[in-house]
C-alpha cells in the first residue's frame, strides 16, 4: 500500500493506492480544502459513501493527523501505508528524479522554498508531519520539475549573462511534471503506443496552468520557468510581462520588491482581470454581462491558443493535443475556444464530443490530423508509482 500526498498551499488531497506490478488500484482518497480555518474534508473509501464534513484545520500538521487517523479508523479497514509518497513541486537543478527523504533531504528541500513561496513550504510541511506520525515507514518525494530535466539548453537557458545564471541556477526549469507524466502514460495506454513514440502538446489548466511540448515521449519545452509564475495567464498568477514592469510597480507603489511579485502571484491573472473572481466556472457564466469577466476569459484561451501555435512550430508538427487538469478536464468552452482558429495546423473539436466528454475522451474531429483528447489529471496515481519504483530501487 502506498500513501500519495499532495498538499497545497491550503489543502491537501490523498490517495492510498494499492501500487502492484500489473497496476495501481484506488483503495481510498480525501481532500482537505481551507487548511487554516473552518476546512472541508471530504474522505472516500472504496465501496463505502464519501464523508463530508467542515472542521477545524488549523496547519498541514493538522492535516496529516486528519487523514491519517481516518485511515487508521477500524471502521474503514484499510491496511497500513508501506510507503508515502509526496508531492514536491520545486526540486532545483539537485533533485531531477524521485528521491528518498532522509533529514539531509528534507533540509535541501525546505531551502528551495523561495522558488515556488506557495507550494514547497506546504509540502515540506506535509513531509516532516508525516515522519513525525509514521516514523519508520519509507517516504519519497516526487517532482514536478523532474519531467522537465530532458529540456534541451535551447529551451532551459535564459539569455541572461552566463556566470550570473550558472552561479545562482537560474534556469527553466518547468512545473506540473507529475500531471504530464501521467497523461503521457496514459494517453499510450489509450492508443496503445509506446510513450516514447509520441509526440503531443499537453495543457494542463487549473488554478495553475502550463503547456509542455513533449516529443518521442520526453519533455522539450514548456511555459512555466524558473518558478511557477511564468507562461499562460492562471488563476492569480500573471503568467508571462515584461520583467521590467516589477521595477516600475515597485517604485511607483513605494513597496519591495518582494510585495510586487506576491501581487503577481496572488492578485493578478483571472482574479486581477475580472477584479471579481479567479474561478473559471463563475466568469463563464457571467462573461456575457460581465465585460472583465469576458475580458478575463478571452485572454486565457488566447495566451493558451499562442502557446499551442508556437509549440507547433518549435515541435515541427504534432501527433496529438491533450486537456487535462481541473478547467482542461471540467470546461468544454475553454477548450473549444483554445482550439478556435486552430484547423489550419491540423486541430478540430467534435463539439458534440467536446460537450459531453467525461472523464478520458476524444474530443477531436474525424477530419483532423491531430488526435485531440481530455485525460483527467490523477497525480495522485503517479506519485504512487513512482514511490513504488523509489522504493524498490533502494537508497542507491
Amino acid at each position: 500500500m502506498i500513501l500519495a500526498v499532495n498538499c497545497g498551499s491550503s489543502s491537501l488531497k490523498f490517495q492510498l493506492v494499492d501500487a502492484g506490478a500489473d497496476g495501481e488500484r484506488r483503495l481510498a482518497r480525501g481532500l482537505i480544502e481551507r487548511i487554516g480555518g473552518a476546512a472541508l474534508v471530504t474522505l472516500e473509501a472504496e465501496g463505502r459513501p464519501a464523508r463530508r464534513e467542515t472542521m477545524t484545520v488549523a496547519d498541514h500538521e493538522a492535516a496529516v493527523a486528519t487523514m491519517l487517523t481516518w485511515l487508521d479508523d477500524p471502521a474503514v479497514a484499510l491496511a497500513p501505508p508501506a510507503a508515502v509518497g509526496h508531492r514536491i513541486v520545486h526540486g532545483g537543478a539537485r533533485f531531477t528524479s524521485e528521491t528518498m527523504l532522509t533529514d539531509a533531504v528534507v533540509t535541501a528541500l525546505a531551502d528551495l522554498k523561495e522558488l515556488a513561496p506557495l507550494h514547497n513550504a506546504p509540502g515540506v510541511a506535509g513531509i516532516r508531519a508525516s515522519r513525525r506520525h509514521l516514523p519508520g515507514v519509507p517516504m519519497v518525494a516526487v517532482f514536478d520539475t523532474s519531467f522537465h530535466a530532458t529540456l534541451p539548453e535551447v529551451a532551459w537557458r535564459y539569455a541572461i549573462p552566463m556566470a550570473l545564471a550558472d552561479r545562482h541556477g537560474i534556469r527553466r526549469y518547468g512545473f506540473h511534471g507529475i500531471s504530464y507524466a501521467y497523461v503521457l502514460a496514459r494517453y499510450a495506454e489509450l492508443t496503445r503506443r509506446g510513450p516514447d513514440t509520441l509526440d503531443m502538446i499537453a495543457l494542463h489548466l487549473g488554478n495553475g496552468c502550463s503547456v509542455t511540448a513533449i516529443r518521442a515521449g520526453r519533455s522539450i519545452d514548456t511555459s512555466m520557468g524558473f518558478t511557477p509564475l511564468e507562461g499562460l495567464v492562471m488563476g492569480t498568477r500573471a503568467g508571462d510581462l515584461d520583467p521590467a514592469i516589477v521595477g516600475v510597480l515597485a517604485e511607483r507603489e513605494g513597496v519591495s520588491v518582494s510585495e510586487v511579485e506576491r501581487w503577481l502571484n496572488e492578485r493578478s491573472g483571472l482574479l486581477g482581470l475580472s477584479g471579481t473572481s479567479r474561478d473559471m466556472r463563475g466568469l463563464l457564466a457571467r462573461m456575457h454581462d460581465d465585460p472583465r469577466a469576458r475580458l478575463a476569459v478571452e485572454i486565457f484561451c488566447y495566451r493558451a491558443r499562442k502557446y499551442v501555435g508556437a509549440y507547433l512550430a518549435a515541435m515541427g508538427g504534432a501527433g496529438a493535443l491533450v486537456f487535462t487538469g481541473g478547467i482542461g478536464e471540467h470546461a468544454p468552452e475553454i477548450r473549444a475556444r483554445v482550439c478556435e482558429g486552430l484547423a489550419w495546423a491540423g486541430i478540430a473539436l467534435d463539439p458534440a464530443a467536446n460537450t459531453a466528454a467525461h472523464g478520458d475522451a476524444r474530443i477531436g474531429a474525424a477530419t483532423a490530423t491531430i488526435d485531440t483528447w481530455v485525460i483527467a489529471a490523477d497525480e495522485e496515481r503517479m506519485i504512487a508509482r513512482q514511490t513504488r519504483a523509489a522504493v524498490a530501487a533502494g537508497p542507491g
